[in-house]
């Protein structure tokens, strides 16, 4: 295994074992939960709302590294962030995964999930959360 595959995978790992992101929001403002029953994935997404602005966002769920790598990395990024930046997020998440030419900069530590691209059976797993943040916003 070369070493940036080895950085990604401890990447991954860390997300998946020790989020930080992964516990229940006392009242939130937004609950949603997503699934993927084929493969057994299953989140809810919380979100507390300040106006249009996400305060703070967690996850409670189960499922495989990927799925959950993914959400704790998706929670990071939209924290601070308005609605419509957020959405930006996602579209350019999903663009990511769908092998389009964008700018992952901006998607820190969720841009080493790039490489999920080219396990068609793990796409739904990585964009498990991504896209019930799109159904809530």
């Amino acid at each position: 295994m070369s070493d940036l595959n080895q950085l990604y995978s401890e990447i991954i790992m860390e997300h998946y074992e020790n989020s930080p992101n992964r516990r229940e929001l006392e009242n939130p403002t937004i609950k949603e939960r997503g699934h993927n029953p084929l493969c057994g994935d299953d989140i809810t997404l919380e979100l507390k709302m300040n106006g249009d602005v996400i305060e703070d966002a967690s996850f409670v769920g189960h499922g495989c590294a990927i799925s959950q790598a993914s959400t704790s990395m998706m929670c990071d990024l939209i924290k601070g962030k308005n609605k419509k930046e957020a959405l930006k997020l996602v579209e350019k998440f999903i663009d990511m995964i769908h092998k389009k030419d964008v700018d992952l900069d901006e998607l820190g530590d969720a841009q080493i999930l790039q490489g999920v691209s080219d396990f068609p059976a793990r796409v739904k797993c990585a964009l498990l959360a991504w896209k019930t943040l799109e159904k809530i916003i």
